[in-house]
């Protein structure tokens, strides 16, 4: 089984700012994750936010060159994870970079509570115009490596009882209107040299649990060094996010980072559960492992 030699993980845009930090934050998520096994060394930006401006911001105080990225991975369509990411190819300044996608990524995809709203991804981040800006676009319904030790979950089951994308959402298909249930919701499975793995997520819609267990199943360990990322329990009802966090306290997780849409709620409930295991997300936020 191939891992990695290292892994960091640096928060590039999250809806909160660390004590005392000088970065910006907005509505979204966004990740860079440093990788490398012997010589090979890859650097995965991790979704866009929706803000490019702040997020290009950030990577400068931080003394990030947005030119040392080596590929995009977008975790799912909503514009918070997806807009301005032609603003951050063209900073990037490379040709043919791999953005990794679902081949659902560019569907129509809104809410219409409480009115209609397009929520996908947003016409100026089209596929044309994403080739356009150098993106080289990689759709794939299976997990994709993308180095020895770190791939793409690629589709996730959905096998819990009490996990739901959280909104009502809505696409078309041939004209009709459809329940979405986001099958383009992804995360990243790290294996790592000391035996154990780690989830990046981007929202968790397929379920936080059921993208545990599917990352298992890739890395083929059941220790799980680092969860970050998302959980989407930011409206969920109280039963869920208990049974989610009870879940959670079943599996082998030595460390939880979530924020964004997790929700305060959900935060405190993990937190009391996992007492010094868990952190909540913040901007600037970085994970050695």
């Amino acid at each position: 089984m191939h891992a990695l030699d290292r892994l960091k993980i640096t928060v590039l845009a999250e809806d909160s700012v660390g004590y005392e930090r000088s970065l910006l934050g907005q509505h979204g998520i966004s990740m860079l994750l440093e990788a490398r096994k012997g010589a090979v060394e890859r650097r995965i930006l991790v979704d866009v936010g929706q803000h490019s401006h702040a997020l290009l911001f950030n990577m400068k105080q931080l003394g990030i060159d947005p030119g040392c990225i080596d590929a995009v991975c977008v975790t799912h369509c909503h514009y918070d994870h997806t807009q301005g990411i032609v603003d951050v190819l063209k900073a990037v300044g490379k040709r043919d970079l791999p953005v990794v996608a679902h081949p659902d990524t560019f569907r129509p995809h809104f809410i219409t509570a409480p009115y209609l709203r397009h929520v996908g991804v947003a016409g100026g981040d089209s596929r044309a115009r994403i080739e356009e800006a150098g993106g080289a676009l990689f759709l794939c319904r299976d997990p994709l490596e993308l180095m020895p030790g770190l791939t793409t979950t690629g589709e996730v089951k959905r096998e819990t009882d009490f996990e739901r994308v959280g909104i009502p959402l809505r696409t078309l298909v041939d004209g009709r209107l459809v329940e979405d249930p986001l099958p383009d919701d992804i995360s990243l499975a790290a294996t790592l040299a000391g035996g154990g793995s780690a989830v990046v997520t981007g929202c968790s819609h397929a379920g936080i649990v059921n993208i545990i267990r599917r990352c298992r199943e890739l890395t083929g360990t059941d220790r799980i060094e680092c969860v970050v990322g998302g959980f989407h329990l930011v409206e969920a009802e109280e039963e869920r996010i208990a049974k989610t966090v009870e879940a959670l306290a079943k599996l082998d997780i030595r460390r939880i980072a979530a924020g964004h849409c997790t929700g305060f709620r959900a935060q405190v409930a993990l937190h009391l559960k996992f007492k010094e295991r868990f952190t909540p997300l913040t901007t600037g936020m970085t994970f050695e492992l």
